[in-house]
């Protein structure tokens, strides 16, 4: 964290401050912002930036490793085997806490990772507002790898559409327009012109995809952007489950990406990892004895979103319960540390990288980041609602 410009942050913050900032966040999709919005970005130096990056670019080896496929088989759900499988993620995003290493310095651990899209679209909305609101220096980004507001922009618009029209791209999810992230298609809906397209709305005539318009015209769909969660889906009743059994069949669709990646880059590829900002992690089926001084881990299930099914504190009696085990990871806590320094009391903080991969390119790229303050247990925006100085941010870094 670098100390002179959150002392200067600090200084120069006024509560009418945030509330221009707010207002700059809701004044172009009013009402579709449901988490709180913390009052202050985060200032990342170039030593901590450059070590999330060096374990970044660690996973980043074994992804494309030869065998990285082989070792994530498994990891794929066989009852969502979607067909058209692709050799690679176009989206993935690494989830770093920040802490203090050994030497006394702010360091990043791994907590989490996902071959799946973020708030792409409302990042880069959400630095327009906080940078014209309070004034951030020009010599600070939140991008990365060079990357600016329109060449990030214009990648992220390549991925998604590719030589497709606007109008043949979707952003699927389920009921899009309640999700809490809705912001975030609505920004991406403006700077890419891909509609946000509920599950239950599409349908199949012979292999080609379709959905109706808001003029009850028949839309042909040949890319999936895909925001759409498994694990949400089977919450839900049986006919809307049943829906996603479409998605099984043999369609002429592209997905962006494609719904393996969800889980091939995954808690469930933490075990095979090994680097100095990645703590260590094991399958729970691996372990045939009880690790000692539980309280040093941090219990896990492969197969969840937002924080669901978390075992912060780990005790005999909840692992005894555990009968899926091989569904299950056991990771080394990480204490995360009071590193942002707010007026009512310091709070930790999360950072989470974006790394984008264009066909045709041998690796993918870090390109842009959010983050999360938190005064809690969980870091989540969702477990600090009730404090101030906590919820969604994002990462201005110092430029190499």
């Amino acid at each position: 964290m670098i100390r002179e410009y959150r002392e200067w942050f600090n200084q120069r913050f006024t509560p009418q401050q945030y509330q221009q900032y707010l207002q700059a966040l809701n004044s172009g999709y009013p009402g579709a912002i449901e988490f709180r919005v913390a009052e202050t970005p985060v200032f990342v130096g170039k030593a901590f930036k450059n070590k999330m990056l060096s374990a970044c670019e660690s996973v980043i080896d074994a992804i494309t490793g030869a065998d990285f496929q082989t070792l994530t088989q498994q990891s794929v759900p066989e009852r969502w085997r979607i067909p058209g499988a692709q050799p690679f993620s176009h989206f993935m995003v690494f989830d770093f806490g920040a802490c203090i290493g050994a030497d006394g310095a702010p360091e990043p651990q791994l907590i989490e990772m996902q071959g799946f899209p973020s708030l792409f679209g409302f990042q880069t909305y959400m630095a327009n507002a906080a940078r014209e609101t309070y004034g951030i220096p020009q010599q600070l980004t939140t991008y990365l790898n060079g990357f600016t507001e329109a060449t990030y922009l214009q990648q992220l618009k390549q991925i998604i559409i590719g030589d497709y029209a606007p109008e043949q791209v979707i952003l699927l999810d389920l009921f899009p327009h309640k999700q809490k992230t809705r912001i975030d298609f609505y920004c991406t809906q403006t700077y890419t012109g891909v509609t946000p397209v509920c599950l239950t709305q599409l349908y199949k005539q012979g292999r080609r995809l379709f959905y109706n318009n808001e003029a009850g015209t028949p839309v042909p769909v040949s890319r999936i952007y895909n925001r759409l969660i498994f694990d949400e889906l089977e919450q839900q009743t049986p006919d809307i489950r049943l829906k996603g059994d479409l998605l099984k069949e043999e369609l002429d669709v592209e997905w962006i990406p494609h719904p393996d990646w969800f889980y091939r880059v995954s808690k469930f590829t933490l075990p095979f990892l090994q680097h100095p900002y990645i703590p260590a992690t094991t399958f729970l089926s691996n372990m045939p004895d009880m690790p000692e001084h539980l309280e040093q881990y941090v219990l896990k299930p492969l197969f969840s979103f937002s924080g669901k099914g978390v075992e912060i504190d780990v005790t005999p009696e909840k692992i005894a319960a555990i009968k899926d085990r091989e569904n299950w990871i056991l990771q080394k806590k990480v204490a995360y540390a009071p590193v942002i320094a707010t007026p009512d009391g310091p709070a930790t903080t999360e950072i989470r990288i974006f790394y984008f991969w264009e066909a045709g390119k041998p690796r993918p790229v870090a390109t842009h980041n959010l983050a999360r303050l938190s005064k809690g247990k969980m870091i989540g925006v969702s477990y600090n609602s009730q404090e101030t100085w906590v919820g969604g941010s994002l990462a201005f870094f110092e430029e190499d």
